[in-house]
């Protein structure tokens, strides 16, 4: 769960085997070093134009990275909201790998009240007191209530792009800390998101009156939500909780515990599981493909 002792740390390994090779560039970029190279050759990936965008919201101008296929075209829009350590190269990377499977992709830096991405620009251990203290100085200063006018903000934005495809639904996506963001997305622009997909999302379920999962009612989206093993070893009765959730409100879901660590998906965490991790992928596509094209 995020903010919580599972969360991805910094690798150290220097091991040669692609796997571990692929892992420390990955490291290299979480830290605001160089990006990595193609996190997997994927069969039909078009050419990507990549671009620093600036985002106006009601709280003032976001930076975000915008990807879209090159050449002539328009296609589906999604928002990817980054992990808790916020907009970074291995972002970057994932929501270029993610257009170019015909997608435009904004990925903002949900921190930008606070400083410009990246805000983590060295190693960073999620055991270190001192470095969990700096990164949720961040993430403490996000209220839901902005979560929800940068969504509106981040999704227009989408939307006025030429490349994105307005006659067709957006989708978003979430990752640990911002699966919550990614419920919030689909209940703050129900007309626009069809499809919401978060990989080990933080706690979904809480008996607290904000719980994520008391916003399904107010979405029109079918949902993807992939939990990892040991979130759902300390939130036993979440995804029994979320099944019970989406059928009571008649949304299409699918939730599954996957066997791999919380992070499993963002190349270069401690926990980065390569198998899994293109297993997500294996699913996210034709989730994406069957509900906004």
């Amino acid at each position: 769960m995020c903010g919580s002792d599972n969360h991805q740390g910094h690798i150290v390994d220097t091991s040669i085997t692609r796997r571990r090779l692929l892992a420390t560039l990955a490291t290299v970029a979480a830290a605001g070093g160089v990006g990595t190279k193609a996190l997997a050759a994927d069969a039909g990936a078009k050419a990507v134009t990549e671009r620093d965008v600036t985002v106006k919201t009601p709280d003032g101008n976001a930076d975000a990275a915008l990807f879209y296929p090159s050449g002539r075209g328009t296609w589906p829009a999604v928002l990817m909201w980054p992990d808790i350590l916020g907009l970074r190269p291995v972002f970057r990377e994932m929501g270029k790998r993610l257009a170019a499977q015909g997608y435009v992709v904004l990925v903002p830096n949900p921190y930008y009240r606070t400083a410009k991405a990246p805000v983590v620009t060295g190693p960073f251990d999620f055991s270190n007191p001192a470095d969990m203290k700096r990164i949720f100085a961040f993430r403490n200063g996000v209220t839901d209530a902005m979560v929800d006018t940068d969504s509106v903000a981040f999704v227009d934005f989408l939307d006025a792009q030429p490349q994105a495809d307005t006659h067709r639904k957006a989708a978003v996506q979430g990752f640990c800390m911002s699966g919550p963001f990614a419920f919030r997305t689909a209940a703050a622009r129900p007309n626009r998101i069809a499809a919401v997909g978060t990989f080990h999302p933080a706690a979904l379920v809480t008996d607290q009156p904000t719980s994520p999962h008391l916003l399904i009612p107010k979405t029109k989206a079918a949902f993807l939500v992939l939990i990892a093993h040991n979130d759902a070893e300390k939130m036993p009765k979440e995804k029994a909780e979320l099944d019970a959730a989406f059928a009571a409100a008649h949304r299409p879901a699918h939730v599954e515990v996957y066997p791999a660590d919380h992070g499993w998906t963002v190349a270069g965490s401690a926990t980065y599981n390569e198998q899994q991790a293109e297993r997500a992928w294996g699913e996210l596509l034709p989730f994406l493909r069957h509900n906004i094209g």
